[in-house]
């Protein structure tokens, strides 16, 4: 075992949000679970990371009950659930204990959002000196409103504006700025051979 899956942040609080409606990936779960097959069936490790924020009142506070995973996700006896209050995986936890006690030099990352949490993580990561592999498809985000736009616009609003970045333009981004530098881009297919 040498290799690691990270699945970030596919829990059920993004689906209490409005924008969950504009979602790039409503599949996720199921792209995830055949990168966990798969994971398992190397016998290497899968390690899952939930986002927290504690009296936040939002969906992401725990009292919500929606920091759990999404539903169809289902880890296994001795798989690891961690959970983060950054947007990375690694400041606020031990991940990176975790990864050293099991000797995991290569860690393939899947998740929501593809522009925050997991290119956040796969940045540190790279920097950390592990080998990354982003597994775009594997992955969800939802349109970005315009710096600029009011915050209480609704998802209506927010998509006809033509300021907002498009979740295409985001994955677009997001690859582009990865690929050769802090990671190797790869779809679900390539990586489970199916």
């Amino acid at each position: 075992m040498n290799s690691a899956l990270i699945v970030i942040d596919v829990q059920e609080s993004f689906r209490q949000r409005p924008d969950w409606a504009a979602i790039s990936n409503p599949g996720i779960v199921g792209q995830v679970n055949r990168l966990v097959d798969s994971t398992r069936a190397n016998g290497d490790l899968v390690v899952w990371v939930m986002h927290s924020a504690p009296n936040s009142g939002t969906a992401f506070d725990p009292a919500s009950g929606h920091v759990r995973l999404m539903d169809g996700l289902v880890p296994a006896d001795g798989e690891p659930i961690i959970t983060k209050s950054s947007h990375n995986a690694f400041t606020t936890t031990n991940l990176q204990q975790l990864l050293t006690k099991h000797g995991i030099r290569h860690l393939v990352i899947s998740g929501i959002r593809t522009e925050q949490c997991c290119e956040t993580t796969t940045r540190v990561a790279s920097d950390l000196g592990y080998d990354v592999t982003f597994v775009t498809d594997a992955t969800a985000t939802s349109p970005i409103p315009h710096r600029d736009a009011p915050a209480d616009r609704t998802l209506a609003e927010i998509l006809a504006d033509p300021r907002t970045l498009t979740t295409d333009a985001i994955i677009e981004r997001t690859e582009y700025a990865l690929a050769g530098r802090f990671a190797k881009i790869a779809t679900v297919k390539e990586l489970t051979g199916s």
